[in-house]
């Protein structure tokens, strides 16, 4: 973990859903219940006016673990404090609310994420007036700081392109004065030469008001430019944690490697590259020992038995067991 003061801290989260067919079922075909277990003993800081970015294949856990830290999701176990408020235990309202309010979130469809009956204006201004604050040319400065025209307030969201209904949504996120945002996947359903453009107006923003992020991606080149620290995930568990130049050039888990290799590559035409082998296990049902070891090549009894622990290598954290025999190759 980072040796900087935390302003977001997340310890031993874990969230379990259950999936369970309705009882008087399970009664009559005598079925247990099933829980699916989608967040299992995550822990991490970030620093002020950093950003820490998720990654993993879909179905690790990165979009739990978001909707967990903005309070769309409560933890089964472990905790959330953020600027030195626990959300799952503060009792203090007062406290609570201030919290709330210095943390926004950035959806990854920027269809879907805004309400197509409002005007931009009511929109971007919505997190300041639900609070009873002043509005007044709130969204005309805000669309401006985004890279679009004052004069949009008045339109609806069907008039932009994908590109600008993203800045619309950060434009919604900075309303209330943030001070950590939570972005999941937020360029994946566009172009790459809009992602470069939203991806640098974060990074902007980042610098220019002091934001601190969590960033889910399945991209590893976006977090490799974006992130300070990048957390990797599999089966709901954190399996590596590094510096992005210490994870792309000596990964300390099997799974970190596989992702880098399978990721392209701008000289890799014509290449022969095996592909990644394998399905993510069933997360009800996972297997015992270490999750990733029916896909890893370096799998022995051990890692059938008994699950590794994620611990200090060098200059980064891994959960494997043969993690120093990984840097070795």
């Amino acid at each position: 973990m980072s040796t900087k003061p935390a302003m977001v801290s997340v310890r031993n989260l874990t969230r379990r859903f259950d999936v369970s067919k309705p009882w008087l079922n399970r009664v009559v075909e005598r079925l247990p219940k099933s829980i699916l277990t989608a967040v299992s003993d995550v822990s991490f800081d970030i620093p002020a006016k950093e950003t820490y970015a998720l990654v993993g294949e879909s179905g690790s856990g990165k979009s739990t673990i978001g909707k967990m830290m903005v309070g769309l999701l409560t933890p089964t176990d472990g905790s959330v404090t953020i600027g030195g408020v626990d959300l799952s235990r503060e009792t203090s309202a007062k406290a609570m609310d201030a919290a709330r309010e210095r943390i926004q979130m950035v959806f990854q469809d920027p269809y879907a994420s805004l309400n197509p009956r409002w005007r931009v204006r009511n929109i971007i201004t919505e997190p300041v007036a639900a609070r009873g604050g002043d509005t007044t040319g709130l969204a005309e400065r805000l669309l401006e700081q985004v890279g679009l025209s004052a004069e949009d307030a008045d339109k609806y969201p069907h008039e932009f392109s994908g590109g600008q209904r993203q800045r619309l949504c950060i434009a919604r996120a900075l309303s209330s004065n943030p001070r950590f945002i939570v972005c999941d996947e937020p360029t994946s359903a566009l172009d790459v030469s809009v992602q470069a453009q939203v991806l640098n107006l974060m990074s902007d923003l980042k610098t220019d008001l002091g934001l601190t992020f969590l960033f889910i991606s399945h991209d590893l080149t976006v977090v490799r430019h974006m992130a300070d620290r990048i957390g990797v995930l599999y089966l709901g568990r954190l399996v590596e944690e590094a510096a992005p130049d210490a994870l792309f050039t000596t990964p300390r888990h099997p799974y970190t490697k596989m992702l880098l290799e399978a990721a392209p590559k701008l000289d890799g035409f014509g290449r022969e590259t095996e592909p990644p082998t394998g399905e993510i296990p069933d997360p009800i049902n996972p297997p015992k020992g270490c999750a990733y070891h029916p896909r890893c090549p370096l799998a022995q009894d051990r890692c059938r038995s008994e699950r590794p622990v994620l611990r200090s290598v060098g200059e980064s954290r891994s959960a494997c067991h043969f993690a120093e025999k990984l840097v070795a190759d």
